[in-house]
């Protein structure tokens, strides 16, 4: 019933929209020399209001009430970006607007516009924020396409980190799926505005359906509050664009690499009401690792119907396959440290049965624009995930020789998410209003099946790791019983996650807009069941922010936000455990150079999470106590700094280059030794770069060249009990391509670890390590035609 009631209050504040008033803008557009510049165009960005400047340079036209962004360019010129705010009754003087010449034609400009797509302005409207990044008061990084393109990236293990400051992919169960880790924590994993994280999940996506990447750091609570406070990635899969096209992919690569990628884009009615997207993908590639191979293939169609000129539904299905060698194959045991054996040593067995997962998920998005001011967006998913196969761990270890055994991991998930929210603006007095007003609702439930486990080795047959042998393990292959359906076995993993939750702010915009204010608040709901224990939690999380514009290229922030993480135990006192606090302060600078095409940022974050749970010491004189208390004094403390770089710096010269600095430590623990020491999860030096020219005239227009690195110092992965404890060296990854294209046709070719370092991430495990190697030196070649 309350959530019946938060859905009609919502729809009833976006109708309390009134007819407003308009405002008028004029101006001049003139060239270097002070002439006027005839046939330029004046718009306002995402409008469709605007002008064309008449022979004098001089516009003029009417708009409603609101702050926009006004674009003016025209051909041969260079563009401005200016942003202003149009008041009811009153007209908006710009005074005289010059545009510099550019040497370009027009013909190289369109080709410089399809290469320089690293940087955006706005971020997707799956995260409801309705203005540009430059506004936001948070450091928020988008991966284009053409990046991924220019790096033959794949999927979202494959190289997608390079491209923001701090973020690292922790090594678990191969490339099963892409566990991001930022600023001290686990990153949320989001699609298209849904969070979609789970224990082992999700699937990793398929870069062929993917359009960009967004990563928010730190709380984000107009997307949801109960998470990690390191913040999160959003998945945005391509929509049809009304534009009809089409390009074919062809790749082939190191380790028997071959992969198709179709996609289709266009109309399928003649007034363009009816739009259609098509994705398709087909992937076979064996490993650098013996025995160890990946084949996947995908299929996302897309559809977009314009109910009427106010309203547009979109239907997307994603399929996505896989069958992959046996998870765990990828971990190499040592007692001795890391990298002890050769890269394409495996510890798997080639009989061992695959493990195959089937991954749907359908979405509906529906958009209704009520007026020019006001917005509402509501969309639903369902996502469904199947698993069959086994997991690889060893259960002793002495010297070279290992027990190895095979643990069945039949797994499913079942996820359903609802959400809607208004975007609106409104002015009162001599202050503007941004609002943004949501409804989020989510039920998650994940069932496995580990509880059948065989050994594959003997006490008096170990598997030898200096001289291995494969094909015939002495105990013979496991044959687990699925003679039941999943959910009717005995002694399966369960884990179900419902959230309801509230979202409602206020941006106030003040002098025009150039300071913005951010008042916002998240109520929410969560009940929890891991496998019998449960848990409900309700919280009230607020966020406020701050941001300055100097100009329209320049602006700086304050942010206060906050997430939490339930959680479950036992107080001695018979108290109830109250949920993690991740409270995040950041300040940042962000500045767009280079008319507008690169842009620069800044930030400086403090995170401390607070009330984790620590053990309570036993009591000796009370023989029963086993330890099995908790207490809430835990905390820990993230702190840094990251500076990020992308887009256009010249002319066919595009450079992304990031840094982040992470210092994260237990600052508070009833165990007075482990106070200072540090959270596993993080590096504390990242830092990337990637450039890419591309020559614009003569002979060799349409050549290019790109290159970049990765590097990591003083690494800590995860922190498992022992005295062993073995630093991870640094990490440096050296790449680089070469490319040629001209309107319909792309050729790359990409050589991946240049130096051919031995590299590879890990941890210390009880008495033994254990680690996953990367490849050796490895190369792609992708053909690409567009039609």
């Amino acid at each position: 019933m309350k959530q019946i009631v938060l859905v009609l209050i919502l729809f009833g504040m976006g109708q309390l929209v009134m007819a407003q008033s308009t405002g008028t803008i004029n101006g001049y557009v003139k060239d270097d020399s002070g002439n006027g510049l005839p046939y330029a165009s004046v718009i306002l960005k995402g409008t469709s209001y605007g002008a064309a400047s008449g022979d004098d340079g001089h516009f003029e036209f009417s708009a409603p009430a609101g702050s926009y962004t006004l674009d003016i360019s025209a051909v041969g010129h260079s563009t401005v970006h200016k942003r202003l705010t149009v008041r009811n009754g009153q007209s908006t003087a710009l005074g005289t607007i010059t545009l510099k010449e550019t040497e370009s034609e027009l013909g190289e400009v369109t080709v410089t516009g399809e290469r320089s797509e690293y940087k955006v302005d706005e971020p997707s409207v799956s995260l409801r924020l309705n203005e540009e990044l430059i506004e936001v008061p948070q450091n928020i990084q988008v991966i284009t396409s053409q990046a991924l393109k220019d790096q033959q990236v794949i999927d979202m293990s494959d190289g997608v980190l390079r491209n923001v400051s701090g973020a690292t992919r922790l090594e678990h169960w191969g490339n099963l799926y892409a566990r991001v880790n930022m600023r001290g924590s686990r990153a949320g994993a989001f699609r298209n505005g849904m969070n979609v994280t789970s224990r082992w999940g999700p699937l990793n996506e398929d870069m062929s359906f993917v359009e960009t990447i967004e990563f928010v750091k730190g709380p984000a609570g107009f997307m949801m509050s109960n998470g990690e406070p390191s913040g999160i990635y959003n998945v945005v899969t391509k929509k049809p664009t009304g534009v009809s096209h089409g390009e074919v992919n062809l790749t082939m690569g190191s380790y028997d690499l071959y992969r198709g990628t179709l996609d289709l884009d266009g109309k399928l009615s003649k007034d363009g009401k009816l739009l259609y997207r098509l994705n398709v993908m087909g992937q076979s590639q064996n490993s650098f690792q013996e025995y160890t191979y990946t084949d996947r293939y995908s299929v996302a169609p897309v559809l977009s119907y314009q109910l009427d000129e106010k309203t547009t539904l979109t239907l997307e299905y994603i399929y996505q396959h896989v069958n992959m060698s046996n998870v765990g194959s990828a971990y190499v045991f040592s007692t001795e440290g890391y990298g002890i054996y050769d890269q394409s040593f495996t510890v798997g067995d080639p009989r061992l049965e695959p493990t195959k997962i089937d991954d749907h998920n359908i979405t509906a998005n529906l958009q209704h624009k009520i007026n020019d001011n006001w917005k509402l967006t509501g969309q639903i998913s369902y996502f469904n995930f199947n698993q069959e196969g086994s997991s690889l761990w060893i259960n002793a270890i002495e010297g070279s020789e290992l027990l190895r055994y095979a643990g069945i991991w039949d797994a499913a998930m079942e996820s359903v998410y609802g959400q809607f929210y208004v975007n609106g603006e409104i002015e009162t007095g001599f202050i503007n209003h941004k609002i943004l007003a949501g409804l989020d609702m989510g039920s998650k439930e994940y069932l496995a099946d580990f509880s059948q486990s065989h050994e594959l080795d003997t006490p008096d047959d170990l598997f030898d790791m200096e001289n291995p042998s494969y094909g015939n393990p002495p105990n013979g292959l496991p044959n687990f019983d699925r003679s039941k359906p999943l959910k009717e076995r005995l002694n399966t993993t369960y884990y179900n996650q419902s959230y309801s939750g509230v979202y409602i702010q206020d941006e106030l915009g003040f002098f025009d807009n150039d300071l913005r204010l951010t008042l916002a608040g998240r109520y929410t709901f969560v009940t929890q069941d891991n496998t019998g224990s449960k848990m409900e939690e309700s919280q009230v999380t607020p966020r406020v922010g701050l941001s300055y514009s100097f100009d329209e290229n320049t602006s700086a922030y304050g942010l206060f936000d906050q997430s939490f993480v339930p959680q479950t135990g036992q107080l001695r006192n018979g108290g109830d455990v109250k949920p993690i606090t991740g409270n995040n302060i950041e300040f940042g600078v962000k500045r767009n150079l280079f008319d507008g095409k690169w842009s620069t940022g800044i930030s400086l974050y403090r995170i401390l999470k607070n009330n984790q749970l620590v053990q309570d010491p036993q009591d000796p004189s009370d023989p029963t106590d086993v330890g099995q208390y908790s207490l809430q004094l835990g905390q820990t403390r993230t702190q840094g700094v990251e500076f990020d770089a992308r887009g256009e710096i010249t002319q066919g010269l595009i450079l992304t280059a990031n840094y982040a600095y992470t210092d994260s430590e237990i600052t508070e623990d009833i165990d007075e030794d482990r106070i200072g020491d540090l959270v596993p999860g993080f590096s504390k030096h990242v830092a990337n770069a990637w450039l890419t020219y591309s020559v614009q005239n003569g002979t060799l227009k349409g050549f290019g060249i790109s290159g970049g690195f990765t590097f990591m110092g003083d690494r800590s992965t995860w922190n498992w009990p022992g005295d062993n404890q073995l630093a991870l060296p640094n990490y440096f990854k050296l790449d680089g391509g070469v490319s040629w294209e001209n309107d319909n046709l792309t050729i790359r070719a990409n050589v991946f670890n240049l130096l051919n370092e031995y590299l590879y991430s890990g941890s210390a495990y009880a008495a033994y390590y254990y680690y996953q190697a990367e490849a050796p030196r490895n190369a792609r070649l992708s053909v690409g035609f567009k039609f």
